[in-house]
């Protein structure tokens, strides 16, 4: 299939980076995201570069997998290694899709063997890996827990079964609570993730989804507005009228809803999206994204970021696992942020943390004293400024005012 991807500046052939990205690599954090490419159906909703089939050709069938992934966490300890310095160790890993646990346990294990063999894992590192209800058994959550995983990150979505249908995911809502409990006794620590305005579901449907979640107990919740794509099935039902497009107005007010359920049950928000029992329990990997860490993404179609330079696979599974097999990186092509691009990145992405940010760091003092009065600001700890509950409501008009 033809590559969707943007073009950049080409990639050498050994995926070597720029000196520059290289230079104080030491003093940021370093994680590693692993995608697994594959579902046992495609949701209607979903864009992600997933595929339903076994077998793809060209080595990129699920049996061979791990093998051509642990190619290139080797590639990319090559590369982060090539001026001789000792490879930092992987504080975060994550394993996303897809559905990773679609892979046998041991096929995961292996691939979290290769990074810890390559770069090491530092001490308490946090290992996810995302998953159905449907396709975690206790035997395959224990072996997880063995080779070093630590979380698990349940597609829980909807706890409503005609919310479930419309978004075409297949699982038992009494299966979340099963897994829930087949997580804890090996061990893990759980996060459920949530959709919300989805075509025809009611703000009793949201809370009857809310009650089921909160009553598995668990450690984490991402709950994220239903976003839809053009190219998917659920946007070309939109189009023939066969479904109503979301609301603004009913995301908003089912986002206060969120926030008043999980708040009342202990749950604090760190990010516009995600709520956890504590801060030991955020996600610290994708707390990594936000603050402009370093990760290396293996996969097709995966993304990465070193010190300013970005860049993408190919998309495909058969052309990442050629470009693996003949000793090449997978690398599609890359770019390089100036100072400007990393500038307005920080903005949109650190302006969504409850930690918030220094209006200093980019120069947008008066900018954040005018979005204070206008409330969208409150004042956050060490001079620092944060998002009120309207300011997330209103995230994306936060940041194009911020960066006016």
């Amino acid at each position: 299939m033809p590559s969707t991807l943007p073009d950049g500046e080409t990639v050498p052939t050994d995926g070597a980076l720029p000196p520059e990205a290289l230079a104080g690599a030491g003093d940021r954090t370093f994680g590693v995201y692993l995608h697994v490419p594959f579902c046992a159906v495609r949701c209607g909703y979903c864009d992600f570069n997933t595929y339903t089939a076994t077998e793809l050709g060209g080595g990129a069938s699920q049996a061979a997998y791990a093998r051509t992934a642990t190619a290139e966490v080797r590639l990319a300890a090559r590369v982060l290694g090539d001026r001789g310095d000792t490879l930092r160790p992987a504080g975060t890993v994550f394993f996303g899709g897809g559905t990773p646990t679609l892979l046998p346990a041991d096929d995961l294990a292996t691939m979290l063997t290769a990074v810890r063999e390559e770069f090491g894992l530092a001490p308490g590192a946090e290992v996810t890996t995302e998953a159905n209800p449907d396709s975690v058994t206790p035997e395959g959550l224990a072996t997880l827990r063995e080779a070093g995983f630590t979380r698990v990150s349940f597609g829980m979505q909807s706890a409503v079964p005609h919310v479930l249908a419309v978004l075409e995911r297949t699982h038992d809502p009494a299966r979340v609570p099963l897994a829930v409990r087949w997580a804890r006794e090996a061990g893990l620590d759980v996060s459920l993730d949530l959709i919300y305005g989805t075509p025809g579901e009611s703000v009793d449907d949201l809370r009857a989804s809310l009650d089921a979640a909160l009553a598995c107990d668990p450690d984490h919740v991402s709950a994220y507005a239903l976003i839809v794509e053009q190219g998917t099935k659920l946007a070309a039902q939109m189009r023939r009228g066969e479904v109503p497009e979301p609301s603004d107005d009913d995301e908003a007010d089912k986002y206060e809803v969120l926030d008043d359920t999980l708040t009342a049950a202990g749950y604090g928000w760190y990010e516009v999206s995600n709520w956890a029992r504590g801060p030991q329990f955020a996600c610290r990997h994708n707390l990594a994204y936000w603050r402009g860490g370093d990760w290396w993404g293996i996969g097709p179609g995966a993304h990465s970021h070193v010190g300013g330079v970005r860049w993408w696979n190919v998309k495909h599974p058969s052309a990442y696992a050629g470009r693996l097999d003949a000793g090449t990186s997978p690398a599609h092509a890359r770019e390089r942020l100036s100072d400007e691009d990393r500038r307005v990145e920080d903005v949109l992405l650190r302006s969504r943390l409850a930690e918030g940010f220094d209006p200093a760091w980019w120069g947008v003092r008066p900018q954040a004293a005018q979005l204070l009065l206008d409330g969208l600001l409150a004042p956050a700890a060490g001079g620092r400024v944060a998002l009120t509950r309207r300011g997330r409501l209103l995230a994306d008009a936060v940041v194009r005012r911020l960066l006016d």
